[in-house]
């Protein structure tokens, strides 16, 4: 062999070999444009780059929260309060019963949601939307009708006191909204539906949230794990002019007890590590707290590879 062409082989050998033991993942989101699907983006591109794990994102119509408990794919993103309810048979999932297999990984960044009403409204808090016009039902997104139920519960009042408009999803409650069919649009503050409807109506203004302890009770009893959160002013944020509580609750990282301890130690690890490489390719990263990442869960049982990690860097406090 040539000198030249065993020089060639000495360099590629190690990548060859280093490739081929990349161990490989999925993880799951909605589909592709949404926030869970850009966040398994940046994921996947940090467990790549510096985990030695070959990460696929896997964009799908729901959450996957089947195919993690089957054990056909590694990980998945969802909101904290539905992983609570697929894992112990509740809420949206019952009857279904415990899932015996399904695991937490950690915390990752909150989702800050919010009803908003026009910015010359004369509704100035969520309890005078008692009577007013308010979407419902969202038979392709359930969920979205449990947060909307929570907010109205945090001011005392439910469906039952208001004019409750059906609409299938949220897309069409800020089209509806926009049109003027409803008095009140629900989001993720700063989303662009809540960018556009902003520029179509002449601005808005967020609703806050009481914060009291019977408030939030009311709201946890809803959706588990939720909290408040105060949102400051902000450029990319339409609708709030002064420090205002919201309603929050966490995107969370979820697996199956069939996922390697190492697997799930690696992922834990490398998001822990890399706060600033996710805000590069996800810039809603920002709001990750990394010191969070081992937060109580809600009904679900922690994977044993995360726990491992979390108690050698500190954060295990259960």
């Amino acid at each position: 062999m040539k000198p030249l062409r065993i020089l060639a082989c000495t360099l590629i050998a190690p990548w060859l070999i280093g490739a081929a033991h990349a161990q490989m993942v999925g993880i799951m989101t909605t589909p592709v444009g949404s926030f869970s699907h850009s966040a398994g983006t940046a994921i996947a591109k940090v467990l790549n780059e510096k985990a030695n794990v070959k990460a696929v994102v896997q964009a799908q119509a729901s959450t996957g929260f089947e195919a993690v408990e089957a054990g056909n794919v590694e990980f998945n993103l969802s909101n904290s309060f539905d992983a609570t309810f697929f894992a112990t048979g509740k809420g949206e999932y019952e009857g279904t019963g415990v899932k015996k297999n399904f695991r937490h990984v950690g915390a990752l960044m909150p989702y800050r949601v919010a009803f908003h009403v026009r910015a010359d409204s004369d509704i100035k808090s969520i309890a005078e939307l008692k009577g007013k016009r308010v979407g419902s039902a969202f038979n392709a997104q359930k969920t979205i009708g449990r947060i909307i139920e929570a907010h109205l519960a945090s001011a005392g009042l439910s469906y039952k006191d208001v004019n409750a408009v059906p609409v299938p999803n949220v897309v069409r409650q800020a089209e509806d909204f926009t049109s003027g069919k409803i008095d009140v649009l629900f989001f993720a503050v700063g989303s662009a539906p809540v960018k556009q409807a902003a520029a179509s109506v002449g601005g808005l203004r967020v609703l806050e949230v009481e914060d009291s302890p019977e408030a939030v009770k009311r709201v946890q009893d809803i959706l588990p794990g939720a909290y408040i959160l105060q949102v400051n002013p902000a450029p990319n944020i339409e609708g709030i002019t002064k420090p205002t509580k919201l309603v929050a609750f966490d995107m969370v990282m979820n697996t199956s007890a069939k996922v390697s301890d190492d697997v799930v130690y690696k992922a834990a690890k490398v998001l822990y590590e890399n706060k600033n490489e996710l805000i590069g390719t996800f810039p809603a990263f920002r709001l990750f707290d990394p010191g969070k990442m081992a937060k109580p869960s809600v009904g679900v049982e922690w994977h044993p590879g995360a726990v491992k990690f979390y108690k050698e860097a500190g954060l295990w406090k259960q």
